[in-house]
């Protein structure tokens, strides 16, 4: 294993310890979306998960699109560290409000502070590009798509974060969404 693939590997490590770490400070939740609403992100976010480690044998979707270059490799692991370094930020600042699904949390607080003064989804956009720095590295077409559906996933999803946002913050939520993009700053 290269040096670029060991980084971005220990930035998967970092980020799922991360995570699992910081359940344990969740709020309590006091709403919830349900089953139907949940499935229609979790069921790409889920395929485009297996793509990514779907098998390297001769078909259509180990296509190669980017050489295994020292350059390249080091391209996706830069934006994997990237990405992780965003997504960690995010998630300290966003505390106890943060949720895997869409709920709301008691005693929620709407959060414009840190990153979330750039873009309204900063974790995405970390777990995009670290999602994107490992589908650089793994240079293959199923990597790709897998990145893709993961996107529209998170598109979904924070569509449906946006609806619930406003109903509970309808002052806020939509002077917030004008004047801050969804994952892209100044973008989208």
């Amino acid at each position: 294993m290269n040096i670029p693939v060991k980084i971005l590997t220990g930035c998967w490590i970092i980020f799922f310890l991360y995570w699992i770490i910081n359940l344990l400070n969740a709020k309590k939740t006091a709403e919830r979306q349900n089953w139907a609403l949940l499935l229609a992100y979790k069921i790409p976010s889920t395929l485009g998960g297996v793509l990514f480690f779907w098998p390297d044998r001769p078909n259509p979707l180990g296509m190669i699109l980017f050489p295994h270059t020292v350059w390249v490799q080091s391209l996706g692991a830069g934006l994997c560290v990237f990405g992780l370094l965003g997504a960690i930020w995010s998630r300290a600042i966003l505390a106890g409000n943060w949720s895997p699904d869409v709920t709301f949390k008691v005693g929620h607080e709407l959060t414009q502070r840190g990153p979330y003064r750039f873009v309204r989804h900063p974790i995405y956009t970390g777990i995009l590009l670290m999602l994107l720095g490992t589908a650089v590295c793994a240079g293959r077409l199923r990597a790709l798509i897998g990145f893709s559906l993961v996107a529209a996933s998170f598109w979904i999803k924070l569509r449906q974060e946006e609806t619930l946002m406003i109903r509970h913050f309808p002052n806020d939520y939509p002077a917030y969404k004008a004047r801050v993009k969804a994952l892209v700053p100044f973008l989208f």
